[in-house]
């Protein structure tokens, strides 16, 4: 885990410039929200999310994350097949606050195309962008 400017970076994630994160395993992509997403926007009350079998393209919007003052874009980060949502979300999207690469993930997809993983950011490329972002949103 990365400490960018007081925002959790873990390394071993893919980084979607919608501030999304994706964890790969095998053919499978979960998705959340980054450390910096949840804390810029406040306590999630609502998350709208894709249903399971909803075909996804990279960039898509797929739903939204809403706090009381506040309603973002949920982006898919890879193309291909909803295979699962959190649906703990439902009941306590605040997971997503306390728990951002953890028990708040959002969904998971079954790649259509694993190659697009490569127009994520991870490692030095994402930790350069992220600090980027703490400057373009401090201002």
């Amino acid at each position: 885990m990365v400490d960018v400017e007081g925002y959790d970076l873990p390394e071993e994630l893919y980084y979607h410039r919608e501030h999304y994160w994706a964890k790969v395993e095998g053919n499978k992509c979960k998705v959340g929200a980054t450390d910096f997403t949840q804390k810029l926007a406040g306590e999630i009350s609502y998350v709208m999310m894709p249903f399971e079998g909803d075909e996804v393209k990279q960039d898509d919007k797929v739903g939204t994350i809403e706090t009381k003052k506040w309603v973002g874009d949920l982006y898919a980060p890879v193309s291909g097949s909803i295979t699962a949502v959190n649906q703990d979300l439902y009941d306590d999207p605040s997971k997503i606050n306390s728990d951002p690469y953890g028990e708040g993930w959002i969904f998971e997809v079954e790649m259509s195309d694993p190659g697009e993983v490569d127009n994520l950011m991870k490692g030095d490329a994402a930790v350069e962008w992220q600090k980027a972002e703490v400057q373009k949103h401090a201002k």
